[in-house]
């Protein structure tokens, strides 16, 4: 079985898309948020996903209240693309 190399960094193309299709549904909510934290302010990318990436949202939403934007530039019904932005600097993590 090929291990899979699932780095932030190697996550973004080089249009700033991250497609996380291909991600074990038990690491794609920490490894977006991940590759979130590590944006400098006011940078973003494009989430790619299968589905509504609604339950994410709401998880931004009570982690980081005020610090993104959240844009769809593409509603299904077979991709989804977000454009997530990073608008205010959050405490780094323990």
């Amino acid at each position: 079985m090929k291990k899979m190399n699932i780095e932030p960094q190697n996550l973004l193309d080089e249009n700033r898309v991250m497609d996380v299709r291909p991600i074990p549904c038990s690491i794609k909510h920490g490894l977006i948020l991940k590759t979130w934290r590590e944006l400098s302010l006011n940078s973003f990318f494009i989430l790619l996903n299968d589905h509504d990436p609604v339950p994410l949202r709401y998880q931004f939403m009570a982690e980081f209240p005020g610090a993104f934007t959240w844009e769809y530039l593409e509603k299904g019904p077979e991709d989804f693309r977000v454009k997530i932005t990073k608008v205010r600097e959050v405490p780094a993590t323990v």
